[in-house]
């Protein structure tokens, strides 16, 4: 069983190692205070490093669950980073979101520190991290994303190869752009809705039974009818992130982009919302102008 090594064990990654521990691959595990707590992960037998270098010497594959691009070049490149102490043939997986030119840079900087490397960026939500059945859609040369799939399928259920190192950051990113803008278009017409005095229920049902009917329409229901947001709990920090990469990859490319600029527009003024690390689901109340209930 190979060792692995993980760096950022927030919400996702935490699901993500507890399920390769369950799988029985000893695992390293970078120390960092913005751990969930690793008293189980620590219970199984996992170690912690002071450093990405000294994870990186003492691990066959790193993975990497953080933030973004900027957390992601840093792990990287900083004098006491992974690039640093990578094994000769080391496996580098990111896991996180990233824009995809940095992730293209960031391959040719494994292969030439003499390691390979995946982006496999993920899809649902920690809920199923932790029941080890996440999407991923994975990026990088075939023959290696071969010889990892095992490991992935240790917390992935459904596993994709989207081509060549970056193709699975620019997937991911199309995906959360299609699924943000949804939220956002359902969360624009919820906030009309309570101002105008339709009963969320009934609004519910016509989509439901219509149109609007789907993954996004599940995901933000509880919080039309009832308020409830612990569905789906992504901020709108983090949509707003995603929304940025995605205009920075589009504008890259030449493509279209001002209905993503305009949704990006939105997480943008949402974010500035007095309400404490809100969620996607709250910018129906933050649309709706009102702190409680939007009807």
């Amino acid at each position: 069983m190979k060792t692995i090594g993980m760096i950022g064990i927030g919400m996702m990654g935490h699901g993500i190692a507890t399920n390769i521990a369950r799988h029985g691959h000893p695992m390293v595990l970078l120390d960092h205070p913005g751990n969930q707590p690793l008293d189980n992960l620590l219970a199984a037998g996992a170690a912690t490093a002071a450093s990405p270098a000294a994870l990186a010497r003492s691990v066959e594959v790193v993975i990497l669950c953080v933030t973004g691009t900027p957390e992601v070049e840093d792990v990287l490149f900083r004098p006491d980073g992974v690039i640093a102490g990578l094994r000769p043939g080391a496996v580098v997986i990111d896991c996180s979101t990233a824009i995809p030119s940095s992730t293209e840079r960031i391959a040719a900087a494994v292969a030439e520190a003499g390691g390979r490397f995946l982006d496999a960026p993920m899809t649902r939500t920690p809920k199923e991290a932790a029941e080890g059945r996440l999407n991923l859609i994975v990026g990088g040369d075939r023959a290696l994303f071969d010889e990892c799939r095992p490991l992935l399928a240790c917390f992935a259920e459904n596993i994709v190869y989207a081509g060549p190192a970056g193709s699975g950051h620019r997937l991911k990113l199309l995906h959360n752009y299609v699924s943000l803008g949804f939220s956002a278009v359902l969360a624009e017409a919820a906030a009309c809705a309570g101002r105008s005095g339709v009963d969320p229920a009934v609004l519910v049902e016509v989509l439901a039974k219509g149109g609007g009917d789907g993954v996004i329409l599940n995901r933000l229901r509880p919080y039309i009818e009832s308020q409830d947001n612990s569905g789906f709990r992504f901020s709108i920090a983090n949509a707003l992130k995603d929304m940025g990469y995605y205009t920075t990859m589009a504008q890259e490319l030449g493509a279209a982009s001002a209905t993503a600029e305009a949704v990006r527009d939105t997480y943008e003024r949402a974010s500035h919302s007095e309400r404490a690390q809100p969620t996607v689901p709250e910018l129906i109340t933050i649309l709706g102008g009102s702190a409680g209930k939007t009807h």
